[in-house]
């Protein structure tokens, strides 16, 4: 059993500040959610002071009953998908200045489509709203392996499709007991197999019961489906209905686990005790701005 208090390292800044408020009263203001409050994110302070939010779809509850997270779950709460929302998003986009928007979702198997069709009218949204220099980052769901789904939001052209293997496979059973390892894997694969040019991006948590060497082993296969960003952080259990944390994990191990991705050819790996998916996301820009098409899907030479 691990010490239930905290270490040292696990210290977040705290909420607050100017830029906090101002991001947050427009979020309500456009009735938005962001997913940086409804899973209790550690750094949104931090991002909300840096001027960053991931916004966050279909509502604040989720059809899945994975262990780990904080949003809400179950059938009740659910709503149509907002018709309002993508133009909102975009809306609050350009106000706040964003020039990298990440837009998640809560898992909706209640949907026909998954909800796909709403991230597609987000992106259409953005791309009609917001300057040109724009990048997009969509970080979407397994659909319950409709992989076209996958392909119709692939094809509306994001710069980056997130979606996050969250574990090694031996604990999908006790941490993801709806989802499925090999299918979230075919998910990463589809969106590179549609477009070559879409960078895409996984991430996963430590500190579950996980071995070293099975960490690495993981990583190794998110390189075989030729995925470009890692990101990789501690779980920290929301509260004692969650599965429990059964250790921290020391920074210098977060160091190690960094290096050895770069050695395995990602071309970013975001690795430390508080990373989140969407932690500093705004940096993969540099990636985009080499290729030099971030934003101009019209140029995307496989679509």
């Amino acid at each position: 059993m691990v010490d239930i208090r905290k270490p040292v390292w696990l210290t977040s800044k705290k909420l607050g500040g100017k830029k906090t408020r101002y991001i947050t009263k427009y979020l309500r203001q456009y009735k938005l959610h962001t997913v940086c409050e409804s899973a209790k994110c550690p750094n949104r302070g931090e991002c909300f002071d840096r001027g960053t939010a991931t916004f966050m779809i279909l509502g604040e509850t989720c059809t899945r009953n994975c262990t780990f997270c904080a949003v809400d779950k179950g059938k009740n709460n659910l709503f149509a998908p907002d018709p309002d929302e993508p133009s909102a998003i975009a809306e609050l986009a350009k106000k706040l200045g964003l020039n990298h928007v990440v837009v998640t979702t809560v898992t909706r198997d209640d949907l026909n489509d998954g909800g796909a069709s709403q991230f597609m009218k987000v992106i259409w949204e953005i791309r009609k709203k917001c300057d040109k220099g724009v990048s997009i980052e969509v970080l979407i769901s397994d659909f319950k392996g409709d992989l076209k789904q996958v392909e119709r939001i692939v094809q509306t052209a994001p710069d980056i499709l997130n979606h996050n293997i969250e574990t090694i496979k031996r604990l999908y059973p006790s941490v993801r007991p709806m989802a499925d390892f090999k299918r979230s894997l075919q998910v990463l694969q589809k969106a590179r197999e549609i477009d070559k040019d879409i960078l895409t991006k996984s991430g996963f948590m430590v500190g579950l019961g996980e071995k070293k060497e099975e960490v690495i082993s993981l990583m190794k296969e998110l390189r075989d489906v030729d995925v470009d960003i890692l990101t990789i952080g501690q779980y920290i259990a929301p509260s004692r209905n969650h599965y429990q944390v059964k250790e921290y994990i020391h920074p210098d191990v977060f160091s190690y686990y960094k290096n050895e991705g770069e050695l395995l050819g990602f071309k970013m790996v975001e690795s430390a005790p508080l990373v989140r998916s969407s932690y500093h996301a705004e940096k993969a820009r540099i990636f985009l701005k080499k290729r030099g098409n971030y934003g101009n899907y019209n140029n995307r030479s496989s679509l």
